[in-house]
């Protein structure tokens, strides 16, 4: 029996890797653990933990993770959190002989005037998104460690890097993703019948989103088909603008209200689309469209209120 390990399993995308290998036709062992069970941070409880389960197979899906506003005010933590995290989880995989890791990275680490679509070649061809560098050095480490063991010891450790995700268990709060954030605004305005409802920066960057979990599949297919040392991007290939997303969530909820733009905040990066020719040459394509899935986001925020 394989033991496959789940590092941060009850997040958003942990959770969904869980469903996900939950339903494999294989004989394994899923071992979670949170941020209860085991501080990522703290390496010696990483090593024991490590010892103690002896995981064939990892999947890095702990992470500090949050929008532009939590970006901006936070850094230290996003960049500190995130660092420690791949540092301990990847020795000691290595320390421990793991079979295959995999590091769930993010689109994050493409440079902030990134040519579209964007290809894994083009990470560190220039300057971070200022108001995610924080967090994008931190995941860096991570991908460039997993990177640095395959040269050196011959590790078969990867790194996938999704687009913006989004599902079950996703953050609601203030804090939270694009389209959490979108829904709860858009929701609440019709609940409350509210006239507008006020959207961070211009509503024209573009961005590409995949239902978490797609990822969590597309994840299990690197698993077991991808052992190159390049990066593998994951998402659905198409993207539009943050005011194209929020007119769409208002169309399935029926509300009518107007849109206003504060454009005295940040839109971050202008566009940001995945180049998936390496994960479509695997044999994968998303399962959920983006109109399922505001549906279904719709319907976790509605179970929630």
């Amino acid at each position: 029996m394989k033991r496959v390990a789940i590092l941060g399993h009850t997040g958003m995308v942990g959770s969904a890797l869980v469903r996900r290998l939950q339903s494999e036709d294989a004989d394994v062992e899923l071992i979670g653990a949170s941020s209860k069970e085991v501080d990522l941070c703290n390496l010696e409880q990483v090593s024991t933990w490590f010892k103690k389960f002896k995981p064939h197979y990892v999947f890095v899906a702990a992470a500090r993770v949050g929008g532009i506003a939590d970006n901006i005010e936070y850094p230290v933590e996003y960049m500190g959190e995130n660092a420690l995290i791949g540092l301990h989880t990847i020795m000691c995989s290595a320390q421990y002989g793991v079979e295959k890791l995999v590091y769930i990275g993010s689109s994050c680490l493409y440079p902030a005037h990134c040519i579209q679509p964007m290809t894994e070649e083009m990470i560190l061809t220039g300057p971070f998104e200022p108001t995610n560098e924080g967090y994008a050095i931190g995941k860096l480490v991570g991908m460039k460690l997993a990177e640095y063991y395959r040269k050196e010891y011959n590790s078969n450790f990867i790194t996938v890097l999704p687009c913006n995700l989004y599902g079950p268990n996703d953050d609601w709060s203030e804090s939270g993703h694009v389209m959490a954030s979108l829904v709860r605004k858009i929701c609440d305005a019709k609940k409350n019948n509210l006239g507008e409802v006020v959207l961070w920066g211009t509503g024209n960057p573009r961005r590409e989103f995949l239902h978490v979990d797609d990822c969590a599949d597309a994840c299990v297919v690197a698993l077991k088909k991808y052992s190159d040392g390049m990066p593998l991007n994951v998402g659905s290939g198409e993207d539009l603008t943050i005011h194209e997303l929020a007119i769409s969530i208002a169309q399935a909820v029926k509300y009518e209200g107007k849109f206003i733009f504060n454009k005295s905040k940040p839109d971050g990066m202008q566009q940001k689309l995945m180049d998936v020719t390496r994960l479509t040459r695997l044999g994968w394509e998303p399962n959920i469209s983006l109109s399922k899935g505001i549906k279904e986001m719709i319907h976790y925020y509605h179970t929630l209120a």
